[in-house]
């Protein structure tokens, strides 16, 4: 479709899919935003549809790929940390990593998670370097139930602060 009022015309076709002003308002105000995640709307119990916003002008398109949106398109954002994870770069980095710490809760016998913040100054070759060092050092001093994020996500970043002798 090329625009909200065709998306509505077609959706209120189907008869499963009750459509009603909310659901239309809804699908508007997210043709009309800079949003392009797919929105997810429930059907009934394990029936969903989803509306996916594209640039591609027809399906042939958008399966292979051809309206890709370029980092201007996005606000001129760019993904720093996924761009520079694996490139080879020798030197000091500061990583700061936000896990899931395993810590008893005093006075009981039981066991909570807690948001646990650890940051540290090493010699790396990469920005996954990095990452792999700090999550080995952590992994041999807390309780090996303690959860990870990924290297990729947004709590582990990482600063290159530069050069070092090998």
């Amino acid at each position: 479709m090329s625009s909200a009022d065709e998306a509505i015309d077609f959706l209120s076709a189907i008869d499963d899919i009750a459509m009603n002003p909310v659901l239309e308002k809804d699908i508007r105000d997210y043709v009309a935003s800079d949003v392009y995640y797919p929105k997810r709307y429930k059907i009934r119990p394990r029936v969903y549809f989803i509306i996916i916003k594209t640039e591609a002008s027809t399906m042939q398109d958008f399966k292979e790929k051809k309206a890709v949106r370029p980092a201007e398109a996005q606000g001129g954002k760019t993904a720093p940390v996924l761009m520079t994870l694996n490139e080879p770069r020798f030197g000091w980095y500061e990583g700061s990593i936000l896990f899931k710490r395993v810590q008893q809760v005093p006075g009981t016998s039981k066991f909570q998670y807690r948001d646990t913040t650890f940051v540290a100054r090493l010699k790396a070759a990469s920005g996954m370097d990095c990452y792999n060092r700090i999550v080995a050092h952590l992994a041999e001093r807390v309780d090996r139930r303690s959860q990870f994020p990924s290297a990729k996500g947004k709590n582990f970043k990482f600063e290159y602060l530069g050069r070092c002798k090998e």
